[in-house]
């Protein structure tokens, strides 16, 4: 090869290069654009179908008294369960520190005050974040041999809890509780969907925390 034969391989690998680092952002924000509106298409999804259990994803809960979020989802699952959706109701979630109690204990004490019977109600208070409190929920699950769900939360969590789910075992549904979402919670829901989907929603939680 002659040096101007070789000048002009190194222009054209350099060309191509600096063209695949130009479309690099174009296809990431193609990428997440298009999350972005599959988040939002699955907002609000409401699909429970008969179960083996409606499981709750936990919020705030303030000394054993459920935050109004968690009251809705409570609330959501009560009727679902009054439904014959499914037999039992899964309460999830763990405490911050400095709590008395867990989200998933004031779930169960929240329904029993509305006289769920105490054999309906299953607390799996281990998991912070969505990813650990359906893993958590998995396990116990399946010692029971149940896999079939559906799961309560709020409308923008719809398409994030159906992954997740699957990623952790569970045939789900989604029951989604009523109300708008916030631009705030689609787009930090793009966000999670958009790496999840790449490197997995174990990954994720992993490197981020409780994601919610």
């Amino acid at each position: 090869m002659s040096r101007w034969d070789a000048k002009r391989w190194i222009a054209k690998r350099w060309v191509q290069v600096v063209a695949v680092l130009l479309a690099l952002p174009i296809l990431l924000a193609l990428y997440i654009g298009l999350t972005f509106a599959q988040v939002l298409a699955a907002d609000g999804t409401n699909d429970p179908q008969p179960a083996d259990a409606i499981v709750v994803l936990g919020a705030a809960q303030y000394n054993g008294n459920p935050s109004p979020v968690l009251a809705r989802r409570l609330d959501r699952a009560y009727d679902l369960w009054r439904a014959d959706i499914a037999p039992l109701v899964v309460t999830t979630g763990s405490k911050q520190e400095g709590d008395a109690y867990t989200e998933g204990y004031a779930g169960y004490a929240y329904l029993r005050y509305r006289n769920l019977p105490e054999s309906a109600v299953l607390v799996v208070d281990d998991g912070a974040s969505t990813w650990e409190q359906l893993a958590a929920t998995a396990r116990v699950l399946k010692q029971r041999g149940l896999d079939e769900v559906v799961l309560v939360s709020d409308p923008y969590h719809a398409m994030r809890l159906r992954q997740i789910a699957d990623e952790v075992g569970l045939s789900a549904s989604i029951a989604s509780t009523a109300g708008s979402s916030s631009f705030k919670q689609l787009v930090r829901e793009t966000a999670a969907v958009s790496l999840g989907r790449i490197v997995g929603y174990r990954r994720v939680d992993n490197w981020f925390g409780s994601v919610g």
